[in-house]
């Protein structure tokens, strides 16, 4: 059992967004004067490049080897992204949500474009049925495509085609300026190619070796944040009224097994209010049943007496979409959510979901490998 003296062992994902996470959460129980050690895991989903969230089978490829390692006693809790936790029953309980971060998402673009601005057809990259389907509600002309891996290689991933196109332009320019016998030819780039590729910094560099089709990506706020990328790419916020997040989205979540550890966690990172918001979120989501395989975005927001709660329910091709605003009572508001949900249900949100089970069925879900992730 640990003593007030142990460290606190907390388990991780090693990606540099988890890995950030976790250091806010150490430096957090630190202020405490409580030692922590982080313990780094790789998980289910770490070991998938290549597959869809949604085509992952059950959910928790993010979640489940980490808490297997708290209830195998290794550690004594696990830092998750709450948008990644299953909202079925756990042996283990949330022992505290920091404070959220943003919870909306963004659009991310090689030369800060907003959505309405992409081109006709312009290929967006999402991994997230949510963002696909609302992505297509407001513009069906788009083509959205699969997107996977790290924040930092997703970026890479959008930086490759307009790097790629750059380069091209300066080769055509280059040889231009060779068939060009006019002393006065004034060439278009001041670099010969193979110096702009040298000039490249190395984000860069990894993207213009890929061969990629994105004009766009879109991403969690929270996870640019966190890794300082908002300033260093353009972005644009994308309005959670239409784009609703992802139940938990820019939430963190502490998994520890009930009891004093757990409690003492509690009163030092806990934070009542994202802890009220995101329970309500989640709540929903379990109702309605949906999970990563239906598109639905859930986002609380307390605002006095109320939590303001916007819910989205999406066909996979944007249409037709269910959403409602509702201000339920704080002190019931567990209570009130599930009642919300059940609203929804009748409302036709359970036939959306059951056709998005139905579609999600005849895919090929490799159930043995995995479970969730960013949704």
């Amino acid at each position: 059992m640990t003593t007030r003296s142990d460290p606190i062992r907390l388990a991780t994902r090693g990606s540099d967004l988890a890995l950030a996470q976790a250091e806010s959460v150490k430096r957090a129980l630190s202020g405490r004067r409580r030692e922590v050690e982080l313990v780094t895991v790789e998980t289910t989903g770490d070991r998938i490049d290549d597959e869809l969230i949604h085509r992952l089978g059950k959910t928790g490829a993010f979640v489940r080897s980490l808490d297997e390692k708290v209830m195998e006693g290794e550690v004594e809790g696990a830092i998750h992204s709450m948008k990644d936790m299953p909202t079925e029953d756990s042996e283990l309980v949330i022992a505290a949500v920091p404070e959220r971060g943003t919870p909306g998402d963004r659009l991310v673009t090689p030369n800060g474009a907003t959505l309405e601005e992409l081109p006709e057809g312009a290929t967006v990259g999402t991994g997230s049925l949510r963002r696909g389907a609302q992505l297509l509600a407001k513009r069906p002309d788009l083509t959205v495509e699969p997107l996977r891996g790290n924040v930092d290689t997703r970026v890479e991933k959008l930086l490759s085609k307009s790097l790629n196109e750059e380069y091209d332009r300066r080769v055509a320019a280059d040889e231009e300026r060779k068939a060009n016998t006019d002393d006065d030819f004034d060439p278009a780039f001041d670099q010969r190619p193979e110096e702009w590729v040298e000039d490249l910094s190395e984000r860069e560099r990894r993207a213009f070796e890929r061969t990629e089709p994105f004009d766009a990506i879109v991403l969690a706020a929270a996870g640019l944040e966190r890794l300082g990328l908002d300033r260093e790419i353009p972005t644009r916020e994308l309005p959670t009224e239409s784009f609703v997040p992802a139940a938990g989205q820019g939430a963190l979540a502490v998994a520890m097994a009930d009891g004093d550890l757990a409690s003492e966690v509690n009163d030092a990172l806990d934070h009542p209010r994202s802890r009220v918001e995101t329970t309500v979120e989640r709540t929903i989501l379990a109702t309605l049943g949906g999970g990563c395989v239906a598109p639905i975005g859930i986002h609380a927001v307390i605002q006095g007496e109320y939590v303001r709660t916007r819910v989205q329910v999406l066909a996979r091709g944007g249409e037709p979409t269910i959403s409602v605003t509702r201000d339920i009572p704080v002190e019931r508001h567990v209570e009130a959510a599930r009642d919300l949900a059940e609203e929804l249900a009748e409302r036709g949100a359970r036939e959306l979901i059951e056709e998005a089970k139905r579609e999600a069925s005849g895919e090929e879900i490799d159930t043995e490998r995995t479970e969730e992730g960013e949704g």
